[in-house]
Formats: C-alpha cells, structure tokens, sequence
C-alpha cells in the first residue's frame, strides 16, 4: 500500500455513543470507552479516516461527530428473548461493520463482540487489533465470563487478532504465559473531553487535608465499601464518591444506603466526564479500592492535575516505584497513609510533583500513540512510518 495513504480505522464500542456524543442521557461511561475515543480523535486529527459502531441510541446512522463517522449496530433492547442474540445483536454488529467499510477494526476490552468481530473480519479479508482493558483479559481463568458462548467468543477473537495492545508489562506477560500470545504495549493516555491534558496546569488542591476523592462503578470489583470503612474513621474529612452501578444489584444498592447514613460522605452518582475537572481539583487525594483494574483513566486526570493517589491496585509498580502516592492492601494499610498525609502535609505535596512530572514523561497522547500508530500502519499493510 502507499506510504502517503492513511488507513481506514473503525472503533467498535458498543457503548461509547455517550462519550462520542455527550449526551446526558445515556449513562453508561467506562475507561475503555474514553481512550477509544481519545484514540480516535488523536487519529482523526493525524488525518486518519476514523468511524466507530456503537448501540443504536435513536441517532441517525453515519452521524459524523467531530470527523468521526458513527454506526449503529442495534438498540439494546430489541429483540425476542432466546433469538436475540443471534438477531439484531450479531447480525446488528456485522451490518454496522460492513457499512464502516474499513481497513482494519479495533476492539477493547474482552467480551463475546471480540469473537464476532475477529469473524467478520477474517471473512471479509480484513484486519483486527484487539486492545487489553483489563488485567482479567489476560487470564481467562479470572475473567468474569460467565455465558460459555462468551468465553467461546472471547477465547477465538483474541486468538485470531492480526494485533494485541496490553497497557502495562504485567498485562503482557500474564497474556503470555496464560494465553502464548504477544502483545504490542501502548500505555494509556490522559483525556478529559479529547483535549491533551498536559495543557492543564497542576492543581495546588485546598490547603490542610479535608477531601478525599472516590471514582469509579459501584461493583463488587470496585470495592467501595472499603471505602465506606475509611469515612467511619476519618469524621473531619470528606469523602467524595462519584459513579453508579452499571446494572442494579442488592450490592449496590446496599452500599448506596449505607453511604447516605455516614455524614462525611457525599454521593454524586454518575457526572459527565467533561465536568470530572471539578471534583478532582476540590480534593487532596485520589483513593482507589479495586481488587483489580488496568490502568485506570482516573489515575491519569489525577496525576495530571499534581493530584496523588492511594490505591490498592499498583500498574507495573508505577505508584510505589514513582512516588505517585501510595499503596495499601487493606482498609488498614489506606486509614495509615490518610493518617501520614494528614500529619505531614509536605508529603503529599513532594508526591503531587512527581505525579505531574510522571503524567508528562509517560502518558500524553504524544507520547503514548505514536506506537500504536505503527502498529495500525504496520498491520494494516500500509507501512509502518507515521505520516
């Protein structure tokens, strides 16, 4: 193919219509989702043709949003129960990924899509990259899958990608030794409303110690109830907790009643990602209580803003290696960094800094895309230089 043509790149996230449009009114916002569409602008922007297939929200099909092409698949909830997912779901999918018509197809996350678009492109002579979302994507036996036909999907899709991205090295040799696959790492990047978040300057945050920031789904992964047990502990400080349940459960509903019972802590449900700027630049530090994550955006818009984190969940050591904030393995362990912070303001601040400092070395689109851009090139056919 000819160095001077850009391949034709088509992002299939079934749920990004909401980040893609801004609507208010589709709540469901996910990690995956923002850096497909940071992504996807960055590309745009590079002169790429870009589209993406995602749910049929009553949008017009072939919606160009900021340059970006839009196809819908289907809407979730059409369809006879036991039919479904043959049709509209698959056979939704693959009518939107032959309208796209393009080079190649990039998927994230694992899920059954993986297999079906993995399908679809080897019959049309088409390319696939499928990026890791998850440290679970690499290892089967912990990823929470639990339809066989899923499992099935996944386990083909991953296995027929002309091209693997994992976002950390822990990613790519647990895929290694789990699966015998090779994958390209491609860190994530900072994104808030496709703007490069190197342009913000840091936030000095509120003198003293008074905020704590939580954000994320309220899943049993997630953990919040952790959380909840630090609050108890900690009266004088607030506890900012932003994010929802994606579905409804007894779990969730349970922690939002106990929430509502602990006057330190102020529910915000779900918020618009271009509106997250606020509630990081109130708070003195970012908590994180997963049992397990990839690497998550919020860390990045964080570590953007000179904002530590204390988290349970470390990406490749970066936090305890970098002086990011700190790491804890239990409600104890974050109460004891929280207690240190309080004590010791300096500490916070010297971790601030190189929290900045390490979001600009590492992780603006610039530093991270370029790769990934070879590897589209590359396994698209049109050469691997950037143009």
């Amino acid at each position: 193919m000819p160095l001077d043509r850009k391949p034709s790149i088509c992002f299939v996230a079934l749920n990004a219509y909401n980040v893609l449009s801004g609507r208010e009114d589709i709540d469901h916002i996910g990690g995956a989702e923002v850096q497909q569409v940071g992504i996807a602008s960055w590309l745009v922007h590079r002169g790429y043709p870009v589209s993406f297939v995602t749910l049929d929200h009553g949008q017009p099909d072939g919606v160009n949003l900021n340059g970006i092409v839009v196809r819908k698949a289907y809407a979730k909830g059409d369809g006879i129960k036991g039919l479904k997912f043959i049709h509209p779901r698959w056979s939704g999918l693959w009518a939107a990924m032959t309208r796209a018509n393009a080079d190649l197809y990039y998927q994230r996350a694992a899920g059954y899509e993986t297999g079906q678009v993995a399908l679809w492109c080897r019959l049309h002579r088409r390319k696939f990259i499928f990026a890791v979302a998850n440290d679970g994507d690499c290892d089967l036996t912990r990823r929470a899958l639990k339809v066989r036909r899923e499992r099935a999907l996944y386990r083909v899709g991953i296995r027929l990608a002309d091209g693997i991205t994992a976002q950390t090295m822990t990613q790519q040799d647990v895929l290694r030794q789990k699966m015998g696959l090779s994958a390209v790492l491609v860190r994530n990047c900072g994104w808030r409303a496709g703007d490069d978040l190197s342009r913000d300057q840091p936030s000095p945050g509120p003198s003293g110690f008074a905020r704590v920031l939580w954000v994320g789904r309220i899943s049993q992964q997630k953990r919040l109830e952790w959380l909840l047990d630090v609050a108890e502990r900690f009266p004088q400080v607030i506890f900012d907790v932003v994010g929802a349940p994606n579905t409804g459960s007894t779990y969730a509903s349970e922690l939002i009643e106990r929430a509502a019972k602990i006057s330190n802590v102020e529910m915000h449900g779900p918020v618009r990602h271009a509106d997250m700027i606020e509630y990081y630049r109130k708070c003195h530090v970012l908590c994180c209580t997963s049992a397990r994550e990839g690497f998550p955006n919020t860390f990045l818009e964080a570590w953007s803003l000179g904002i530590p984190v204390v988290s349970t969940f470390d990406p490749d050591g970066a936090i305890g290696a970098n002086g990011l904030g700190w790491v804890a393995q239990d409600v104890e362990g974050i109460a004891a960094h929280l207690e240190e912070i309080a004590r010791s303001p300096e500490v916070r601040v010297r971790a601030a800094r190189a929290a900045r400092q390490y979001y600009l070395r590492n992780h603006t689109p610039d530093a991270c895309l370029p790769v990934l851009e070879r590897l589209l090139r590359t396994v698209a056919g049109f050469g691997s230089d950037s143009q």
